[in-house]
């Protein structure tokens, strides 16, 4: 069972993706990060801890990152709603966050778990590349990295910039070099893999949990011709079954400045790196039928 940790912020495709990690038995997770992102990283801490709350589910949460490195912090809340999360009306969570840093609660969780940690980052990069920085030391014990962003077809904040990447580029360029396997899921992959109408017609029917999903992926305004993308989700397939996403090995090179800021290059013809070296495996296709069928079985799942 991977030992894993959690770094987000929900945003409606992070609570879709945290109500398949927190219900699935081959995962333990371990804590969950916030950052600023999809809306204030006061409002995906409260997010978080509502959703943990939902399903009752007693995992330590840390507030990180207000902002990014060093670019201004622009949200995407004409995407996911001014609160994050509409279209549900939960309960205000009981609980609140530890007294620790994101950055800290990630060293401690590594330092202090016996087994390696899969770090799966959902948001912005801004905590992960702040923990790389202050504890180098703890990456040997960081079994992989899984990231949703990036993209080398194109962006959805620019032509060639997708949000994650775009909302921090300075802190993607520190994770990208870092030395620890890394998996980057990006729109190459998630716009492939749309939740379907009939799939959301699936799903409101199955409980308290179906319900819920329903509602707030009904109410998400990143629409598509064939449905919605639940980015984020597709980190967690790739961590329980990473057969279902393909992957090639590439150099990625994130653009931190310029017309094409949070751009992520993939050098294919290898002309700024070695042949035969890659700093990050990239998923480039999923069958989309087979990744509707897995979302249904994980609400199925879902103890509520």
């Amino acid at each position: 069972m991977p030992s894993v940790i959690l770094d987000m912020d929900p945003g409606i495709d992070d609570a879709a993706a945290i109500a398949v990690a927190v219900n699935h038995p081959d995962l333990d997770v371990k804590l969950i990060t916030t950052v600023a992102g999809n809306v204030s990283v006061d409002k995906t801490t409260k997010n978080t801890l509502k959703l943990l709350s939902f399903f009752n589910k007693n995992i330590p949460v840390a507030m990180g990152a207000k902002a990014p490195l060093k670019k201004e912090f622009v949200d995407a809340s004409a995407i996911h709603g001014s609160s994050g999360m509409p279209g549900y009306d939960f309960p205000e969570p009981q609980k609140e966050p530890i007294d620790l840093s994101a950055v800290e609660a990630i060293h401690q969780v590594v330092a202090q778990t016996d087994e390696k940690i899969t770090l799966i980052a959902t948001g912005s990069y801004t905590n992960i590349a702040e923990f790389i920085q202050q504890y180098p030391n703890d990456l040997d014990q960081v079994e992989q990295l899984i990231l949703m962003g990036g993209s080398i077809s194109g962006g959805n904040c620019s032509s060639v910039a997708e949000f994650n990447v775009f909302t921090d580029p300075d802190a993607a360029k520190i994770v990208f070099e870092a030395p620890i396997e890394k998996t980057m899921i990006g729109l190459d992959v998630t716009l492939k893999a749309l939740i379907t109408p009939a799939t959301l017609n699936t799903i409101k029917d199955m409980g308290k949990s179906g319900d819920m999903l329903y509602k707030i992926i009904a109410a998400y305004e990143d629409v598509h011709a064939g449905g919605k993308p639940m980015h984020d989700v597709n980190t967690i397939l790739y961590a329980l079954e990473p057969d279902l996403i393909v992957t090639k090995e590439m150099n990625i090179d994130v653009a931190t400045d310029g017309p094409a800021i949070g751009a992520t290059v993939a050098d294919i013809q290898n002309r700024w790196h070695q042949p035969g070296t890659h700093n990050a495996k990239v998923g480039v296709d999923i069958d989309a039928e087979k990744f509707n069928q897995w979302f249904i079985e994980q609400v199925e799942r879902m103890q509520k």
